[in-house]
């Protein structure tokens, strides 16, 4: 037998007492409110698409596309946030629709307790889902408060992409603390010599020493190839001494000069580097895999890099089909792609995206 509902402004209310043990005690729909049971409209389409609710609005039962149209015009992006919620309901996971979503910015949640799971927004500890539109934007600075304040609460944050054709695409969105067990050493000063884009040690026992402890560069000769980025690292730290051709002294100042007319955000991935040397980390680049720099926590050859780590801007926005190229090449190559934002403090947060199957 079908529930019924009465329509009021943009909720649903369910009286008779049986069927809101049904919908409320069974399966976690909707909120108590006055010995009623209030649905939200997203839960009410769903519920009226299963074949299990009518609706009625001044005692006219009304059609599925008069409820559709309704929905449409009392909720934002209602037609990729249903798509999202009757996946998930239909994968078996009792979410439940945030009632103030404008100020939570999280569409959907879900208790980790299965006691718990018919509690409201404000005392979930579990997981809470954000809706996109794939033509939507990847909003770096966003996306850190937003990670940070449902950690706050014991939450878990998961992205949820309906791309054009309605299929959906889940990450998990996390703070990342990357960390290594590579030691720092000490190495003795040697001097670089300034090629076009990278810096050449000729010094062998230097060479040898900068490549076996730390991995820097690429075996040039007896000597070493450095990129931009190391050397830069290396002269900041006192151990290298560029020069050009000429025998000309290049400072590191005038070194970072010369780079930024042909990498404009050296600055960034040089702070980012620094933070994970610091980290004891392995950093080299990460061209071949279309981000800065590919991390290994442990030595190359004992392990292959376990990050694909990419610089961005504070206030960086991207479109989510960048993003999806990312997290799925990292994910082919059994990779974690991390998001590394440069603060306005120069402190570095880790943002990492994972692919989900709920």
């Amino acid at each position: 037998m079908l529930i019924s509902g009465e329509l009021f402004k943009n909720r649903i209310f369910v009286k008779k007492p049986r069927d809101i043990g049904r919908l409320y005690n069974k399966s976690c729909f909707g909120r108590l409110v006055d010995e009623k049971l209030q649905l939200d409209l997203i839960e009410g389409v769903f519920l009226f698409d299963q074949g299990k609710l009518k609706v009625f609005q001044d005692k006219k039962e009304i059609t599925f596309q008069e409820l559709i149209q309704l929905a449409v015009q009392h909720v934002s992006e209602f037609e990729i946030k249903y798509l999202v919620f009757k996946d998930l309901r239909n994968r078996g996971l009792l979410v439940k629709p945030v009632e103030d979503e404008t100020k939570k910015r999280v569409s959907f949640y879900q208790f980790k307790q299965k006691k718990d799971k018919c509690k409201g927004y404000d005392t979930v500890n579990g997981v809470v889902v954000s809706v996109f539109s794939e033509r939507g934007f990847f909003d770096i600075e966003q996306t850190e408060k937003l990670i940070k304040e449902e950690n706050e609460r014991g939450n878990d944050l998961w992205f949820a992409i309906v791309d054009e054709e309605g299929d959906i695409t889940y990450y998990t969105v996390s703070m990342v603390d990357i960390k290594g067990g590579i030691g720092s050493h000490v190495f003795p000063k040697c001097i670089g010599f300034l090629l076009r884009d990278r810096v050449v040690v000729f010094d062998e026992k230097a060479s040898k020493m900068l490549f076996e402890k730390e991995f820097f560069g690429k075996p040039f000769g007896s000597g070493l190839q450095l990129s931009m980025v190391e050397a830069l690292y290396l002269s900041h730290n006192g151990v290298l001494v560029v020069r050009t051709l000429d025998g000309e002294k290049v400072s590191s100042k005038k070194l970072e000069e010369l780079i930024e007319r042909v990498q404009p955000d050296i600055k960034s991935r040089v702070i980012v580097y620094k933070d994970l040397k610091q980290r004891g980390l392995i950093v080299k680049t990460g061209f071949k895999f279309g981000t800065h720099f590919r991390v290994y926590t442990k030595k190359p050859g004992l392990t292959h890099a376990e990050y694909l780590v990419h610089v961005v801007d504070r206030k960086y926005k991207g479109v989510w089909a960048e993003i999806s190229r990312a997290v799925r090449l990292a994910h082919s190559v059994n990779k974690e792609i991390v998001f590394a934002r440069v603060n306005s403090d120069k402190k570095v947060e880790y943002i990492r995206l994972g692919r989900l199957r709920p």
